[in-house]
């Protein structure tokens, strides 16, 4: 069992296959997922990963806090989370970046959040009852939930009865979403389908528990190394793609790797 992650729940928007079919995503931002702490065996009694994720302003954060990641060599965090592990191999090194490269295209993954708050609904809302009649006796009542007992015996109203009350922002898991599209160089998640929560609104991404992992999936984990121009990198291989591209069209040659293809 892996790590898993900490994102933020950018909006919904759509990308195009290969075979023109469109497929509802919605974007989820890694912005600096980072390995604060850990908990082992000998001292905490099981292994487990505490992630922090997002850039907090130091008002904001209390002393001890700032002091557990002045210790890890993390910047001030905004979200923390923690996520099991099975062995101490699962373990990510404190401090490293978990990078979007964690979950592979076609992957599934379980993602917790809290959904969107409704405040106040009735009991129709709520729970879809169907209401009272709309004639034959009953006024003003049409809306209402109806009784909420039985006589003198049990003489008390059930736990858990159904009725009008807060509706919505509660910690759900929707489990099986597919992921579509990953992108490292902006730190980015496609996920198909709609995930609980609103904008903004931060999600616990983890591997799903009713599937087995795919092939090619990094373990324990995809990280960014400390120092490294990963971003520069990419952009230098984007652009020699694009290079590529103009000169495949017939545009003027500007390199001397341009030279040698048109010499090839």
């Amino acid at each position: 069992m892996r790590t898993g992650v900490i994102a933020k729940k950018v909006g919904m928007t759509r990308l195009f296959q290969e075979d023109g079919r469109h497929v509802p995503v919605t974007v989820l931002s890694l912005e600096d997922c980072q390995v604060v702490s850990h908990r082992t065996a000998e001292r905490d009694g099981y292994f487990a990963l505490q992630l922090g994720a997002g850039e907090a302003k130091q008002k904001n954060v209390a002393k001890p806090q700032r002091e557990h990641f002045a210790k890890a060599g993390v910047g001030l965090k905004k979200q923390v989370a923690e996520f099991r592990v099975d062995s101490e191999d699962a373990l990510v090194p404190v401090g490293a970046t978990i990078s979007a490269d964690h979950f592979v295209p076609g992957q599934k993954v379980d993602i917790t959040g809290h959904t969107q708050g409704k405040g106040f609904a009735g009991a129709m809302k709520r729970w879809g009852f169907g209401g009272m009649r709309a004639t034959h006796g009953v006024s003003i009542s049409h809306r209402a939930h109806g009784s909420t007992g039985n006589r003198q015996d049990p003489g008390r109203v059930f736990k858990g009865k159904k009725m009008a009350g807060h509706m919505g922002d509660r910690q759900r898991t929707q489990q099986n979403l597919e992921i579509v599209r990953t992108d490292a160089t902006r730190g980015l998640l496609f996920v198909k389908g709609s995930v609980p929560g609103s904008k903004n609104g931060w999600l616990l991404v983890r591997d799903a528990v009713k599937l087995p992992l795919p092939e090619g999936v990094p373990f324990p984990g995809a990280v960014l190394e400390k120092g490294a121009p990963v971003a520069d990198e990419t952009l230098s291989v984007v652009e020699a793609a694009a290079e590529q591209a103009i000169v495949t069209e017939g545009a003027e040659p500007g390199t001397e790797a341009t030279e040698e293809n048109k010499e090839g």
